[in-house]
């Protein structure tokens, strides 16, 4: 876990959490510590594992008080196709879009998002690239680091120069 501390009022935490027990680990060893809402930004890989998608989902539903679906890395999958399969686990428990959860393909606006929404005593955890620095969508890689945009995201709301 990788804190991204700027002095703001809720904590934001970058994780390589990728399967379905270290995404159940990560948001119960959080939920130990959340004063207010425990977010969660995630997405599921491409080509790989298409049966873990759904419990994925269903982790986050039970886990987190609001859940914002996007891409991990899709590979040569269409990044919608996953992110339907990701919120089966949510319709399964009756989570309602919106409200519960919602869904952003690119993964940079779903972290700004999860930013923008946050209060104070909110733990955000942007789970499931931790320290990789590119994102493949159809064998091109896509620089992004999940740290860096979350932490521009924070200088961006509260207008800092760190």
């Amino acid at each position: 876990m990788q804190f991204v501390n700027l002095g703001q009022n809720f904590k934001v935490i970058v994780d390589f959490a990728h399967s379905p027990d270290s995404l159940s680990k990560a948001l119960d060893f959080l939920n130990n510590f959340k004063e207010n809402r425990l977010i969660v930004v995630f997405g599921c890989t491409g080509d790989r594992d298409k049966i873990k998608r759904p419990l994925m989902g269903e982790i986050a539903a039970k886990n987190a008080d609001f859940s914002i679906i996007t891409s991990d890395d899709p590979h040569n999958e269409d990044p919608i196709s996953i992110i339907k399969a990701v919120e089966q686990g949510f319709t399964k428990l009756n989570k309602l879009d919106g409200k519960d959860y919602i869904k952003i393909i690119d993964r940079r606006e779903a972290i700004n998002k999860a930013i923008s929404i946050a209060d104070e005593g909110d733990i955000i955890l942007i789970a499931g690239r931790g320290h990789e620095k590119f994102q493949e969508i159809k064998g091109v890689n896509i620089e992004i680091d999940d740290y860096m945009v979350a932490k521009e995201s924070i200088q961006k709301k509260f207008s800092l120069k760190n």
